[in-house]
């Protein structure tokens, strides 16, 4: 047996940029030798796919599947626009998420090797981004939202409402997908972010040459409206911006969402 272990193996990863597989078969059939490892690689072909690697996958496209009370979304990276609208491309990010969906997030590892084939046959650098998967149970309800450009999904959203409909939890969906929210309630923002921006607003307002006695009220204001642009509940429904998300849901409630979007 090939005298190595896993740190050499991951060393050899860094120095390449090549998957854990590939290293591993380098070293194995260099007897343990790094240089003689990453010449293999070369010699393999392997070497031209670890300068793919330091190439940027900025494109993409999201596959995503709804099956009853599951909704699960995948995000298959690539370099090119023209990549990302190959039927290849587009049909395996849709099996990863049929995947997904079936068997949890975890599963995409078990297509690997078809994501690294298909990089190969491709020349560009593609890999695994977002992987979601929400699941409605009892009393809840899933849906989805994916918006296609050029015969690939580019902003998907998925929604778990529980005490509403699908048509309300799809409604809250295309409000994500267009106002693209951070955290659901304002109690989900972190307090140190919130505490910074309140500063930073103050200072604003003071410079502004704001009466002091004034400076709470129009901090908080303005505070409410970075609100709205992070905070689903809070924010103006698309559809009649006199009304927010919570009005819109009413006695509904937002379990979870998510959003994957090409290029984020």
């Amino acid at each position: 047996m090939a005298a190595f272990s896993a740190q050499d193996v991951q060393t050899l990863r860094r120095a390449t940029g090549v998957g854990m597989l590939d290293a591993k078969r380098a070293l194995e059939a260099s007897d343990g030798n790094m240089e003689a490892a990453v010449l293999w690689l070369r010699e393999q072909g392997l070497a031209d796919k670890a300068k793919r690697l330091d190439r940027e996958a900025t494109q993409g496209a999201i596959g995503a599947v709804r099956d009853h009370s599951v909704v699960a979304m995948v995000e298959l990276r690539c370099e090119t626009d023209f990549v990302a609208k190959a039927a290849d491309f587009v049909a395996l990010a849709d099996e990863l998420a049929e995947l997904v969906a079936a068997k949890g997030e975890g599963a995409v590892a078990e297509r690997q090797a078809d994501v690294d084939h298909l990089g190969t046959t491709l020349k560009e650098n593609i890999s695994v981004g977002r992987v979601v998967r929400l699941e409605a149970t009892d009393g809840e309800v899933a849906d989805l939202y994916l918006h296609v450009q050029a015969g690939r999904g580019v902003n998907g959203v998925a929604v778990v409402l529980r005490g509403g409909s699908e048509e309300l939890a799809h409604e809250v969906a295309l409000n994500v997908a267009f106002a693209r929210p951070s955290y659901l309630r304002r109690e989900d923002v972190p307090a140190d972010e919130v505490a910074t921006e309140r500063k930073t607003l103050e200072t604003i307002t003071r410079n502004e040459g704001k009466p002091e006695a004034a400076m709470e009220k129009i901090v908080e204001g303005r505070l409410n409206g970075w609100f709205k642009e992070r905070v689903l509940l809070d924010q103006p429904y698309v559809q009649d911006e006199k009304r927010s998300v919570a009005d819109l849901l009413g006695p509904a409630e937002v379990v979870a969402f998510a959003q994957v979007v090409i290029g984020a």
